[in-house]
């Protein structure tokens, strides 16, 4: 059957992006009929005969504004394809039509909290309930929910009440040719070549700096306390952009701590960063499932992640001792970075195990579960579906 598969990009660069790109990537190699409506497409999409890309402006480079052109765009397109008995896969509230929703982020379940500046508060404050109207809409339309993880599940259930046999999780997958544990001599290797120290512990930090989402603000506040100990041997790297970077930049410069924070920006060479560190840190206040997480975690470093991350449901009991109870807790932060610190062998025997495990479960994997549930979904009875599908 053809599909149609809306969203924003369709590229490898990570979270929902690398997800899309990897699902599309699958049907488009098996030869499906398949139409792209997005801003973006990676050139290794285009390059399949069988793919059509109808792609929508971005103004501004807002998403505010290129959602009004993604969701008539996919909604033209989807109306088209349902004549032929196409099925149409949209995210969120992104694209008004009631089909097949994945789910990435619930915007129901966190309000963000912007610092960068009175005009970028009001923005923020209306793109949120922008999305919170469309979201809502778009979900209790749909007639099937995927979700990245059961913390997804039950914020679909509490905040929007999607019925729980709409709701079918599918974990993300991993290239674990891409994303895989480094030698000690590798990492050697690796650290000259980035411009960093041998003899040093490396913690990292990826996530964007637009707002506090992710917790940097935690973690900046505990770094400023730990380098206060001459004792402590490790620099934080961080990786992302944001409308708050230059201010976390002139913080750490008048903290005395600009040698013991190294702010990267966006970088594309994310796995080698991940296998020359030693640890992940993302106190994150709101987070879906984690796919930076899941990343270090295949590249076998132990991560330092809130409870209440989708991703930590995949964590170990064993490493349950590197979730984090209250991402606002300066004070936890720092027992757990102590914690790792005095055993970090231990941490990195145990991460690498469960490296292993999410290693086999692959990218493919993922998409294949996903096509599985929708061609499921559309050749069952109408009273078997709820049976088939889970609840």
């Amino acid at each position: 059957m053809p599909y149609l598969l809306v969203t924003g990009d369709f590229v490898k660069t990570g979270g929902m992006d690398r997800a899309n790109f990897a699902l599309a990537e699958y049907l488009a190699a098996s030869g499906q009929e398949l139409n792209l409506v997005a801003y973006r497409v990676a050139p290794e999409l285009l390059a399949y005969p069988n793919v059509a890309f109808h792609q929508v402006p971005k103004p501004a480079n807002s998403h505010l504004l290129g959602g009004f052109w993604l969701d008539w765009a996919g909604r033209r397109q989807a109306e088209r394809l349902a004549k032929s008995g196409g099925r149409v896969l949209v995210n969120g509230g992104n694209c008004q039509w009631g089909d097949v929703n994945w789910v990435h982020y619930t915007h129901a379940a966190y309000q963000p909290v912007d610092q960068a500046g009175f005009l970028q508060q009001i923005k923020g404050g209306v793109a949120h309930r922008l999305f919170l109207g469309a979201e809502q809409a778009a979900l209790q339309s749909a007639r099937v929910v995927i979700v990245n993880s059961t913390r997804t599940k039950q914020d679909l259930i509490e905040h929007l009440e999607i019925p729980a046999h709409r709701l079918h999780r599918v974990y993300n997958g991993i290239d674990p040719q891409t994303f895989f544990p480094a030698t000690p001599s590798e990492q050697k290797q690796l650290r000259p070549q980035l411009g960093w120290s041998v003899d040093r512990k490396i913690a990292v930090f990826i996530g964007a700096l637009g707002d506090r989402r992710k917790g940097f603000d935690t973690l900046f506040a505990a770094w400023q306390q730990l380098c206060a100990d001459s004792n402590w041997d490790v620099d934080l790297i961080t990786i992302g952009v944001g409308a708050e970077l230059p201010l976390w930049q002139q913080r750490a410069a008048e903290a005395g701590i600009g040698d013991r924070i190294q702010f990267l920006g966006f970088r594309a060479d994310v796995p080698n960063l991940l296998r020359a560190a030693d640890c992940l840190v993302a106190p994150t206040r709101y987070e879906a499932y984690g796919l930076g997480v899941h990343e270090a975690l295949c590249c076998g470093l132990p991560a330092i992640v809130s409870a209440n991350a989708g991703v930590a449901e995949r964590y170990p009991a064993d490493l349950s001792d590197l979730l984090l109870s209250n991402p606002d807790c300066v004070e936890e932060l720092m027992a757990r970075l102590h914690g790792w610190r005095t055993a970090q062998d231990s941490y990195r025997q145990r991460t690498e195990a469960l490296a292993t495990d999410l290693r086999r479960y692959t990218w493919t994997d993922m998409a294949a579960k996903i096509v599985e549930i929708i061609q499921l979904e559309h050749s069952a009875p109408e009273r078997d579906r709820k049976r088939i599908l889970g609840g």
